[in-house]
């Protein structure tokens, strides 16, 4: 493993060139092993934005709930949020269906609620374009429910074969899982996540003044938008540090936070992204064979984040990946990164 461990993070060292890359962080295990690495202006022990990696722990916290019997993933979300709240979240084609929402098809994106900080408004800009801006700014969940209601819908709820990547649907899981506990959402990931699993240094980002995690990139720049960070919340407002992000990923694939045959019911897969697929809170990448010729990368699955972020899961190989390069322009960066980590942990 020592030769291995030199060859890992001379790739982490070659990856930060001070142009796209400015720091990078990852934790892998592999059965036995364990590796840490990290280059540039992060350490192994850095915090960071893992962004809508985040998802991973609201979609834990929901099917935890589902396996004590608090909820149903074929639930209608009407039994859960006010009717001002789902009136008018699915418009399609002049039809609302937004009474037909269940809580699997915002986990699976398959609601075919529009996505509020991605989807564009009337004016055609979307609230990541002004983002990317550095025009900071905070929201509220009312914020996000408002600003998705003015996008139109793609698809009516449950359509066969369909799904649309939105932010909004973990804004309003964040909101049942409020509404069945009776707790903040913090308090929620840390009595179920962060207290078992004895995490320290993650948790939800919620104050603007916080300057603990790592500073962004966009690009050459440094992107600061605390405000935006603190308002992203279930959907993608946690910190963590890779070794952390590595201990809740092994858990959430090992039957910590519910039965670990549930995962079956999860891998119903539907095209958002190339070469990404979602299935029901959980995200799967697969290289085609035409980028894979000799078949090494491996079926993977877990998730990823706009900040460069991403936590995944090899069943094949029992091999745990996690980490970032804290870079929000280049959302592939981080997959070709991964990418050779894992084909050199695998090489004999």
């Amino acid at each position: 493993m020592t030769n291995k461990a030199h060859i890992l993070q001379q790739i982490l060292d070659n990856r930060t060139d001070n142009k796209k890359v400015f720091g990078t962080s990852f934790s892998i295990r592999h059965k036995e092993h364990i590796w840490y690495g990290a280059s540039g202006n992060l350490t192994t022990e850095s915090s960071y934005f893992i962004a809508s990696t985040t998802k991973l722990y609201t979609t834990a916290i929901i099917l935890h709930f589902q396996s004590k019997g608090l909820l149903k993933l074929d639930d209608l979300i009407l039994h859960y949020l006010d009717e001002h709240i789902i009136t008018g979240l699915n418009r399609h084609k002049g039809v609302d269906y937004s009474n037909k929402i269940t809580i699997k098809q915002l986990l699976a994106h398959t609601s075919g609620i529009p996505d509020y900080f991605q989807g564009k408004n009337e004016l055609g800009i979307s609230l990541e374009h002004q983002l990317m801006k550095n025009t900071d700014q905070a929201w509220s969940f009312e914020d996000a429910i408002m600003r998705a209601k003015t996008i139109s819908s793609s698809f009516s709820a449950g359509t066969s074969g369909k799904a649309l990547y939105s932010d909004t649907n973990f804004q309003l899981l964040g909101k049942i899982i409020e509404k069945i506990s009776g707790k903040t959402l913090e308090e929620n990931y840390s009595e179920f996540i962060y207290t078992p699993l004895q995490l320290t240094k993650t948790y939800l980002y919620q104050d603007p003044n916080d300057k603990i995690p790592a500073t962004l990139f966009y690009k050459h720049s440094p992107l600061d938008i605390p405000l935006a960070m603190s308002s992203f919340g279930p959907d993608g407002g946690m910190v963590s540090t890779s070794d952390e992000l590595l201990q809740f990923l092994y858990h959430f694939f090992n039957g910590t936070f519910f039965e670990k045959s549930t995962l079956k019911e999860l891998q119903v897969w539907n095209r958002i992204f190339f070469p990404m697929k979602s299935g029901v809170g959980i995200h799967q990448f697969k290289l085609p064979r035409f980028f894979d010729p000799l078949g090494i990368m491996p079926e993977l699955i877990g998730h990823s984040g706009l900040s460069g972020a991403l936590a995944y899961y090899s069943p094949q190989h029992d091999l745990y990946i996690a980490g970032t390069v804290n870079q929000v322009a280049y959302p592939d960066t981080s997959f070709k990164l991964m990418t050779k980590l894992i084909r050199t942990m695998l090489k004999k």
